[in-house]
């Protein structure tokens, strides 16, 4: 049993199934099972250090010898240092965390105490400090060419000529996530392999579109020049099918895969995915500063209420640092059940990776066909 399109041929991969490159949650375990099982494995590395990101890639070769990728964030309105972020202030400071305001720091301190949150002074420290910072792109990016590896994506931004110039002499494929079809002509124009069309359903960093509107008009929109991926609240085989129906190359699958053995997320955020229903997410600027979709909790609420004013990326991780490193340390899935599609509510069960992408596959295939069996249809040329 299987189904094959281009996209098979161009990563010589069994189905044209990726994994979404899901930071914090896409490890190598994670990647190299979905590449074994005949998908493409991408690694979430948007928060990994260059030194963890090229552990990372270096375990993953150890564990498939498939092809796999890396996705990392090149957001374009981030500054170029933290130096450069204090500069840019009154202040000169080179502390970041003194940039937000102090009412923020209020409001997120007086949320711990009365949810009873306390995290390890090191572990809080450094979630204050963390930033999404051009130079820390650019360091990820040397470490993806040093290693070469099938695919890079890009989650946010347009990757530079020079980047996909010096991919391709490595034999590497560049593509990015686009929520909107001029992002998507952004991309193409930018010279990319192809395209991640996500829309509002998907977990994480999205797009203000649903799925079912924005991949035929980013289909269209590309005309055949490069390949679309589709992706947002895919979370099995009858999703594939209709992603394929609509014109896309193959599928980019995340929140799914969440729910292994294999993901990098914790156990509490595993069964979070499994207990949520359709209407248990919602998009928020609490994490990020960008608006991302997660699975309800109480942090996200207080952004949602305005109780707590979110800042730009990087600020708003260094505020949300603490929170969510108390959160994890204490399972606290009332505050923190991390990112998810709205395709959470498909999800019943915990399963090894190679057992779901069987599962999908069969699903796809089922629904591919039926769609020439479905009851009362008839078409005619």
């Amino acid at each position: 049993m299987h189904f094959r399109t281009p996209l098979c041929d161009l990563f010589d991969i069994d189905y044209p199934i990726l994994l979404a490159g899901m930071g914090g949650g896409s490890g190598p375990d994670l990647a190299a099972a979905v590449s074994n099982a005949g998908g493409l494995g991408v690694l979430g590395a948007a928060a990994c250090s260059p030194e963890m990101l090229d552990e990372w890639i270096t375990r993953t070769r150890k564990l498939t010898d498939r092809p796999f990728g890396v996705d990392t964030l090149l957001p374009a309105s981030v500054p170029q240092n933290m130096k450069s972020l204090a500069d840019d202030t009154a202040s000169g400071k080179f502390d970041p965390i003194s940039l937000v305001p102090p009412e923020v720091l209020a409001a997120r301190d007086e949320f711990m105490q009365r949810e009873g949150l306390s995290v390890p002074e090191r572990i809080g420290a450094m979630s204050e400090r963390m930033g999404f910072v051009k130079d820390f792109f650019t360091a990820q990016l040397d470490v993806v060419l040093d290693h070469g590896v099938a695919l890079y994506v890009s989650g946010l931004g347009v990757p530079s000529r020079d980047f996909i110039d010096a991919a391709r002499s490595k034999g590497m494929k560049v593509m990015g996530v686009a929520g909107q079809t001029r992002h998507a002509r952004k991309l193409v124009d930018g010279g990319v392999d192809g395209v991640v069309a996500q829309g509002h359903d998907g977990g994480g960093h999205n797009s203000p579109i649903g799925t079912m509107a924005l991949l035929p008009q980013v289909v269209d929109e590309v005309a055949g020049s490069v390949p679309v991926i589709g992706a947002g609240g895919i979370s099995d085989g009858r999703g594939v099918a209709a992603a394929l129906i609509l014109g896309c190359s193959g599928v980019w699958i995340g929140t799914r895969f969440l729910a292994t053995p294999e993901s990098e997320i914790p156990q509490f955020q595993k069964e979070a995915i499994v207990a949520a229903a359709d209407k248990d997410t919602l998009v928020s600027k609490s994490m990020t500063g960008k608006p991302a979709r997660m699975i309800r909790g109480k942090w996200a609420e207080e952004y949602e209420r305005g109780k707590i004013q979110a800042m730009p990326m990087p600020l708003q991780s260094m505020v949300s640092g603490p929170v969510m490193a108390a959160a994890m340390v204490g399972e606290r899935a009332d505050i923190w059940p991390g990112f998810a599609g709205q395709g959470a509510g498909l999800v019943n069960a915990i399963r090894p990776a190679s057992e779901v992408m069987e599962e999908i596959v069969a699903e796809a295939v089922a629904a591919l066909e039926g769609c020439r069996s479905v009851p009362g249809l008839e078409v005619a040329r």
